[in-house]
Formats: structure tokens, C-alpha cells, sequence
């Protein structure tokens, strides 16, 4: 049993730093943990406003996103930026870092710092989030009536990290 739990722990740390040596310096965590890794499918939602120049463009407003694991739903993801799992523990958390996506339509990959936790749940021993590996989800470009709102596809992997 000790031998299996060493050698689980021995994989797990070798897979983080081998994610960290792939991840952009901005986006390392470092001395922290993965805790958890979601898979996440759903939209990033846009709203036409005017910006700054008088112009209408689109502008984030919300993701709406499920939580997958294994393929099964195990939370979801929600304007916050929030994070909840079906065990009752959610994160919220804010931007410190961002690096491009693989693509122009895809929306960028960032580091999160959790600002705040609610309940009692896996999540809530995170104190980072990183998106990761995101596909799809980006919108620019002018838009035509203010109010109106567009939703965009999109999937990524979140990382929940601890110290």
C-alpha cells in the first residue's frame, strides 16, 4: 500500500513539472499542487457595447460552462469567474496572468488567484486556478445593435492548485 501511495505520488509530481515546463512562465504556480483537473464545454457569452472610440463591439460578459470528470458532469463554471462542484464547494477567483491561445479563436489561457470559497468541497483547499489548453470561445469584431448578445463555444481544462 505505502509502495502504490509513493508511486502515485512520485507520478502525480512528475506530470506537474512536466505541465509546468510546457505551461507559459506567466501561468507557473510555483510550490503549489494540482488538487483537481476539469474538462469544461460550454460558451463564453458576449454582449454589443459601445467602446471607448463610440463603436460598437463585442464584450465578455459570462461563461457558462459544465464541469466534466471521466466524461460524467461533476459541477459547473459561472460568471465570477466561479467554479462549483456537485460536492457543494465553489472558488471564485480573478486574473492575474494570461497568455495567448493556440489560435486566434481561441480565448486566452490564464492564472487565476482564488479570492473567495463557499461551502465545503474538494475545491475549496484551492488557492490558484489555471485554464488551460482552450479551444474556440473568442468573438470580436463590431456588432450592430447595443443589448444584443452572442454566445461562442468553447471548451478548456481548469487546474485546481493548492499550496
Amino acid at each position: 500500500m505505502i509502495m502504490r501511495f509513493a508511486l502515485l505520488s512520485a507520478t502525480l509530481l512528475w506530470s506537474h513539472s512536466a505541465l509546468a515546463q510546457q505551461l507559459p512562465p506567466s501561468l507557473v504556480a510555483p510550490d503549489q499542487r494540482i488538487l483537481a483537473t476539469y474538462h469544461a464545454e460550454g460558451a463564453q457569452i458576449y454582449e454589443c457595447r459601445a467602446a471607448a472610440d463610440g463603436k460598437l463591439a463585442w464584450v465578455f460578459r459570462e461563461p457558462i460552462a459544465t464541469l466534466l470528470l471521466d466524461g460524467k458532469t461533476a459541477g459547473r463554471h459561472y460568471a465570477g469567474p466561479a467554479w462549483e462542484l456537485s460536492d457543494g464547494g465553489i472558488v471564485v477567483g480573478k486574473a492575474s496572468a494570461s497568455a495567448p491561445g493556440t489560435t486566434p479563436n481561441d480565448i486566452p489561457w490564464l492564472k487565476l488567484e482564488v479570492v473567495d470559497t463557499r461551502g465545503n468541497g474538494l475545491l475549496v483547499r484551492s488557492s490558484t486556478v489555471q485554464r488551460l489548453n482552450t479551444r474556440g470561445g473568442a468573438l470580436r469584431g463590431a456588432c450592430d445593435k447595443t443589448g444584443s448578445f452572442r454566445s461562442v463555444a468553447y471548451a478548456a481544462d481548469y487546474s485546481f492548485l493548492t499550496k
